[in-house]
């Protein structure tokens, strides 16, 4: 834990409010630090974008604004959440499935690039354009083949999936933005995985990307001016202390462009997990702990319903276990940490080993701030919402949850 996180549990163990403990926890200037290291380890001819559906809490947001190049958003309920609170912001604007009036909204909100999943989705475009008299600043999600690349446990492209363009649809495409003059294709756009902890797979991957587009502009005889290369940097849930070296992927980033003909192309991270995921932490007090079928349980305030991430990523969360002063119940036993739902899938960690463990102590789930609290199914049981605690400067403040996300 950081050294905020675990000041202001001591000080909240000294101030008990009589309800049993459930909240989020949120470092903003750990939050800020490690955004700002990342982008300043990039070569300069890169940017970073965050990418706000990892997490898009106000406080988050006004955290990374000054430190990031830009937001992206997958949906027009995000655009219009980060642009009515950054409107001074660069703004992506990308995902599946958008609706023709999300279209309009991002045009009409100026947004500097929209990320094309399809022919259906630029012909759209291209009407939109020519109907409101506006540039249209694009680029194509492309779905490329691997070449038998590594893979990770979520992967969108090299194989069929929802997202992207098939190269095969990439000379109609570009004859439809040579034939309308209100689209301007800025560049390519690829997310090609997610997960990844591995520095040299995501530089092959990064490598195989930029010869791609090298081979279309001398094909198609194109002039860009930027490639998308997503995010897809991952959390090691399983080993909480093992970290992407982003130093050791930045300096060999450097090296390999200048290796690859690159001419002006500019490169553009969209990262999301890997900038607000160690800022976060969720907290469960012990409610009860029992013994069933020989084995340990313990039942804490909340559950999944709160925090998704260890069913929807299928791990053993990390935590650490902050003791109370009451005498333990079990010692030396493994213990499986539940929450309150009436489901036997409401598990965060199975069969962890606990030195000490009393109702009352509270269970400090780690790198949660990211796809945590926002992807979870937070009104079934209708159990009232964690709180959610911001730490900046040394003061602690908290957020409504409608307000905060």
């Amino acid at each position: 834990m950081t050294p905020s996180i675990t000041q202001y549990l001591s000080q909240r163990r000294q101030q008990p409010n009589g309800e049993p403990l459930c909240a989020y926890l949120y470092d903003l200037d750990a939050l800020a630090a490690h955004a700002r290291q990342l982008r300043e380890a990039l070569p300069a001819n890169c940017e970073l974008f965050y990418a706000a559906k990892a997490n898009p809490m106000a406080p988050i947001l006004e955290t990374l604004a000054p430190v990031v190049d830009g937001f992206e958003a997958a949906s027009g309920g995000e655009l219009a959440w980060l642009a009515e609170r950054h409107p001074e912001q660069r703004l992506l604007f990308g995902g599946p499935g958008k609706l023709e009036s999300e279209l309009e909204q991002a045009l009409t909100l100026g947004v500097e690039c929209i990320h094309v999943e399809s022919l259906t989705e630029l012909q759209r475009l291209a009407a939109l354009g020519a109907r409101l008299g506006r540039r249209v600043p694009l680029m194509l999600r492309m779905n490329i083949p691997l070449d038998g690349m590594p893979s990770t446990r979520l992967a969108m492209a090299g194989k069929p999936t929802p997202f992207g363009l098939d190269p095969e649809d990439l000379p109609e495409a570009l004859a439809l933005i040579a034939e309308q003059d209100r689209l301007d294709l800025q560049g390519f756009h690829f997310h090609l995985m997610s997960h990844q902890l591995d520095p040299r797979v995501q530089l092959a991957l990064i490598q195989h990307c930029l010869r791609t587009v090298g081979d279309w502009q001398a094909r198609f005889g194109l002039d860009l001016s930027v490639i998308n290369l997503g995010g897809g940097i991952g959390v090691d849930y399983r080993q909480p202390n093992r970290r992407f070296d982003w130093p050791g992927f930045c300096q060999a980033l450097r090296q390999l462009i200048d290796e690859e003909p690159m001419g002006k192309l500019r490169l553009r991270f969209e990262c999301g997990r890997f900038i607000s995921a160690y800022c976060g932490y969720y907290v469960m007090e012990v409610l009860d702990i029992k013994r069933n079928h020989g084995e340990w349980f313990a039942i804490g305030r909340g559950g999944t319903h709160h925090f998704r991430t260890p069913a929807a990523q299928d791990h053993d969360h990390p935590f650490h276990l902050v003791r109370s002063e009451r005498p333990p119940r079990l010692r030396n036993e493994n213990v499986t940490l539940v929450g309150q739902l009436c489901t036997p899938k409401d598990v965060l960690a199975r069969r962890q080993p606990i030195a000490e463990l009393a109702i009352g102590d509270w269970l400090v789930f780690r790198h949660a701030g990211a796809y945590a609290w926002n992807i979870s199914h937070q009104r079934f049981l209708m159990h009232p919402a964690p709180e959610q605690i911001f730490l900046r400067g040394g003061t602690a403040f908290s957020s409504p949850v409608d307000e905060a996300q």
